[in-house]
């Protein structure tokens, strides 16, 4: 059995969907995209280990969460699965298709955030311990707007704030995570990046608000050398947040990429 809460839209049967969200996320993050713009297509979008509902017990590691969505995959279906992945969400859907090709048909890649600068990471991970949670829902609600949210819908965003926000101390409220593996998980995004087989169709979506941009140069370069024509790129005027600020065009991405 998995040990990954999961999360599940659409129809019980057909083409499988698996949707991984980014890092201080969660699977339910997935849910406009799926029930407003795929509402017949079958995903199942895990709170990865450390985030939302799901354990968060150590290793904090790419190599552990690809075993656990092996484990989760071998439950669900005997066929390879279309890969939808979003920031660290995307990374991840890199390193299980690099390490298990066979679970894999194709990626649809959204503003990975991969082999990132490590100054730039010590920042964010020290910024997150300096300011874990917020004063009340309305804090948390600023913040987002002040960040990569600012251009999604507001009936989004409250779904947001309903579901991922937590009581902590003191009357305050917090993402519902795991902060140890939080600050770990900024360093796996450091390390180098890895590229899916030759052959495995891929999507890449670059959003061009984000700057610096977590798809690196060099990232991309390396993408398009290695898949050739299997590479589809294409860059959104967006901030980071792509499937939540930019959900029809990203509904069609997927309805393309399962054919």
């Amino acid at each position: 059995m998995s040990t990954l809460h999961v999360h599940r839209f659409g129809p019980a049967t057909g083409p499988l969907v698996l949707a991984l969200h980014g890092l201080t996320g969660h699977g339910k993050r997935w849910a406009a995209l799926s029930d407003e713009h795929l509402p017949e297509v079958r995903v199942i979008a895990p709170d990865l280990r450390g985030h939302g509902r799901s354990t968060a017990l150590p290793p904090w590691t790419f190599e552990r969460i690809v075993t656990d969505l092996v484990e989760l995959l071998e439950a669900e279906t005997d066929e390879p699965v279309l890969i939808v992945g979003h920031s660290f969400g995307a990374a991840t859907a890199l390193h299980l298709a690099h390490r298990h090709p066979e679970l894999v048909r194709g990626l649809v890649l959204l503003d990975p955030a991969i082999a990132l600068e490590p100054t730039l990471l010590n920042d964010i991970a020290l910024g997150t311990l300096a300011h874990p949670d917020y004063d009340d829902v309305e804090h948390a609600r600023r913040d987002k707007l002040a960040s990569a949210w600012a251009d999604v819908e507001p009936h989004v965003l409250t779904a947001e704030l309903d579901e991922h926000l937590t009581p902590t101390t003191g009357g305050r409220v917090g993402w519902r995570m795991s902060l140890p593996a939080i600050t770990s998980y900024w360093g796996q995004l450091a390390r180098d990046f890895v590229l899916p087989p030759a052959d495995l169709p891929t999507v890449l979506v670059q959003a061009m608000k984000v700057q610096p941009p977590f798809v690196t140069p060099e990232f991309r370069s390396a993408l398009a050398a290695h898949l050739g024509a299997r590479l589809t790129v294409h860059e959104f005027d967006c901030d980071h947040m792509v499937a939540q600020a930019r959900p029809a065009e990203a509904a069609a991405l997927v309805r393309a990429a399962l054919g």
